[in-house]
């Protein structure tokens, strides 16, 4: 076929996915814009900038585009591994992480996040948050030559490339803020600017705050505009004005050109803060939602390819909603943050009952076809208490007192902590409640080798694989936090690092331990005991029919969670043991196989051993990987 013909039939499927995405994409910019008198301009814009961004795309990529539209729930498979770290940590640089893809495939990845690898502010940046452009990789870790030839090797050996796109706000040093610093009216409307102070203390009236002990409040005053800039995060974060229809689409410009590079999967950083509106805390905003379904149908028409993940820390009820409702259901984000199942798992630990989180986890509303959740331990943040502010009906709970006691007992500052962990940003009940710490050390693990206790080593182990087990039975995309898969604990040099900005949560974001990965292959070792474990999940889960979220979740008894999925006539059964002590559990009628010990023929009564988890199939439904 001739290259026009090529041309041709490209625009055609372009043009066709633009009258599937017709609706979608004007119903959520008529929300946005609609009252303008130049919207049918800006929409038509809309649509260039995506036909642009179609035409210029790789045909590897259009092809992956064309299997991705077959098969639309792809990032749904029980393979779905996800493996979330820093370049500079884990490899140095874009080309190391490329010669370590071997490890990630050991280990059994699908998925790779690499936190922020944009062009970032000099100096403090939270931690890569504060992007400096869009189109540029910082440059001692590559070039955007080298961010495509590592996702094309990914995609070769079968993983999937995840990276942010900072939608919420740009560094102070970026070019659009450089513009507006220097006078020009065009770009100082990117960002919300307020002349009059008073009007910043009537928003302030309403709002939370982020960072209340390292940045307090959300506006910062600039000599250069002369005006208060909103800046929710740090001072030197500037939030971008959606309200001008320009910066929504310099984003989807961005991302799609991220796109075209390879990146498959989007972190929608601060997703709910995207709206301001006065008088409310602005988070959940009706607008925000609108954002993000106008890039996801801007992505379904030029790159269908790619999928939208929200990172949105709220409680269960509005969580749902940034995977679409109503006439957007499943049409918004692919997937979510499920940081209800992270927080009530660490709670369920600390407390030694599991009653909770089943609750929790039952009164979750499940997400719309075509969409799920990314499971998690830890990730590179806190954990965030402050979604445990709401629960089921009927169930009440001094909330408060819960937060403040996982705070304290995760710091290791109850008589029963095991914990060697620290608070994050806890001032009152208006910030941000969370803790800080490695999987292992807030396992246990960091105090047991202090005191040469086998006993306790053990009992951490077993505490890191139980939150797995638990994570990776859920659904969706499992993800492992760089280091975790080997017990690694706290950096405790983290104040001396290079990136360190005052900023306590670099104490759970050291760089990787390529001694300790050597040792994953020593069986006498923890850090072999810990990966072999995550492995064997990893290896297991990719049999089991697990569907988008439990269909049960119980206990039985107190300290024992058990989710059950069921799939084609299969019967998926977590039994997770929040304990120390052995209890005896009472399986559902049938025989099961259990899936990470090999053994089949189990029926009736199991012990189930403390802070250990079962996986259990009926048997003989279950597909033994080689």
């Amino acid at each position: 076929m001739a290259d026009d013909e090529h041309g041709a039939a490209s625009d055609a499927e372009f043009h066709a996915r633009a009258a599937r995405w017709h609706g979608d994409l004007n119903r959520a910019l008529h929300a946005l814009y609609g009252e303008r008198a130049d919207f049918a301009a800006w929409q038509a814009k809309a649509l260039q900038i995506a036909l642009e961004a179609h035409r210029a795309r790789p045909a590897a990529l259009r092809a992956l585009d064309r299997a991705r539209e077959a098969d639309p729930a792809w990032f749904l498979a029980p393979d779905r591994i996800g493996y979330s770290c820093y370049v500079d940590r884990f490899a140095g640089t874009l080309e190391g992480v490329s010669a370590r893809i071997g490890y990630l495939q050991e280990l059994g990845v699908t998925y790779l996040h690499l936190l922020p690898f944009l062009k970032m502010r000099p100096g403090c940046n939270d931690g890569g948050f504060a992007v400096s452009s869009y189109r540029a990789v910082e440059p001692s870790l590559g070039d955007m030559h080298d961010l495509a030839a590592l996702a094309q090797r990914l995609r070769a050996g079968g993983i999937s490339l995840c990276a942010d796109l900072l939608c919420n706000h740009t560094a102070d040093d970026h070019e659009w803020a450089l513009r507006a610093k220097a006078g020009d009216a065009h770009y100082r409307d990117y960002y919300l600017t307020f002349a009059d102070e008073a009007q910043t203390k009537a928003f302030e009236a309403h709002l939370g705050q982020v960072f209340a002990v390292t940045a307090p409040g959300n506006f910062t005053f600039s000599p250069e505009l002369q005006a208060w800039v909103w800046t929710t995060f740090y001072p030197y974060q500037w939030d971008l004005n959606f309200a001008n229809p320009a910066v929504l689409l310099e984003m989807a410009a961005a991302m799609l050109n991220l796109a075209n590079h390879g990146v498959e999967v989007f972190r929608l950083d601060s997703a709910p803060f995207l709206w301001k509106r006065l008088g409310g805390d602005c988070q959940n905003e009706p607008q925000a939602h609108a954002i993000i379904q106008a890039l996801r149908a801007l992505a379904a028409i030029a790159v269908p390819a790619v999928a939208l993940k929200a990172e949105a820390i709220v409680p269960a009820a509005q969580l749902v909603d940034y995977l679409g409702i109503g006439p957007s259901a499943g049409k918004e984000c692919h997937l979510a943050y499920n940081t209800n199942l992270m927080t009530l798992q660490w709670a369920a630990l600390a407390r030694g009952n599991a009653e909770l989180l089943a609750e929790g986890l039952m009164a979750m509303p499940r997400p719309p076809p075509n969409t799920g959740w990314l499971s998690y331990v830890r990730c590179h943040d806190d954990i965030g208490w402050g979604v445990l502010r709401g629960g089921p009906e009927g169930k009440a709970r001094d909330w408060e007192a819960l937060r403040g006691f996982l705070s304290k007992f995760y710091a290791g500052e109850t008589e029963n902590s095991f914990a060697s962990g620290a608070a994050f940003q806890v001032t009152n009940a208006q910030a941000v409640h969370g803790t800080s710490g490695s999987l292992a050390s807030l396992c246990g693990l960091e105090r047991a080798l202090l005191a040469g206790d086998a006993g306790e080593m053990d009992l951490a182990v077993r505490r890191i694989l139980l939150m797995a087990a638990v994570s990776f039975a859920f659904g969706g995309v499992a993800l492992i936090n760089m280091g975790d898969e080997l017990g690694q604990l706290n950096d405790l040099t983290f104040a001396q690092g290079p990136r360190y900005d005052g900023d306590g949560r670099w104490l759970h974001r050291g760089a990787m331990d390529w001694g300790q990965a050597a040792l994953r292959t020593a069986l006498g070792s923890i850090p072999g005991r810990v990966f072999r474990g995550f492995q064997a999940l990893a290896r297991a889960r990719a049999t089991l029919p697990l569907g988008r979220a439990p269909d049960l979740v119980e206990t039985g008894p107190a300290s024992v969670l058990r989710m059950h999925h069921r799939q084609s006539g299969a019967h998926f059964l977590l039994l997770a043991n929040f304990s120390p002590r052995e209890v005896p559990v009472a399986l559902p009628a049938g025989v099961w196989r259990d899936v990470l010990q090999d053994k089949d023929g189990l029926s009736g009564e199991l012990p189930l051993e403390g802070y250990g988890a079962r996986w259990l199939l009926r048997a003989g439904i279950v597909n033994k990987t080689g």
